[in-house]
């Protein structure tokens, strides 16, 4: 069975536009406009995600908090971005536990009374009395 997230394209442009409180013809203007871009199917209809919706609600209230279209685009194209950014530090960090965790018998790091330490292969902790995590065979 597939997944639905945030960005999985759903909406018709009628059921985006209800779930928005908008008119289909404001969401066809944000769309030339690159406020709002929705997926286009085969057929060139378009389909909108969760996130896209969301993004909607939000530019109708900056809108009436007086921000211009360009600050709204603007500020659409900051939020985007972050949003792919942290996906990426998400992913990095990710394939770097999983790297770490893929090495047999290398130990993670030992927590004991002065904190975190580092462990290099091979290498033991200070005391006995430290937590040791590692992945087991």
């Amino acid at each position: 069975m597939e997944e639905f997230d945030e960005n999985t394209p759903m909406f018709a442009i009628a059921v985006a536009a209800e779930l928005a409180f908008m008119h289909p013809q404001t969401l066809r203007q944000y769309d030339r406009m690159g406020l709002v871009i929705p997926v286009r199917t085969g057929g060139l209809s378009r389909r909108y995600t969760m996130r896209n919706v969301v993004q909607l609600r939000e530019i109708a209230r900056l809108s009436t908090e007086g921000v211009s279209l360009e600050g709204i685009r603007r500020i659409l194209e900051l939020e985007n971005q972050n949003s792919e950014l942290q996906q990426r530090v998400r992913d990095l960090e990710t394939a770097l536990a999983n790297e770490l965790m893929n090495r047999p018998g290398s130990r993670v790091f030992a927590a004991g009374e002065t904190g975190i330490e580092s462990l290099a292969r091979g290498q033991r902790p200070a005391r006995n009395t430290q937590v040791v995590l590692w992945r087991s065979r």
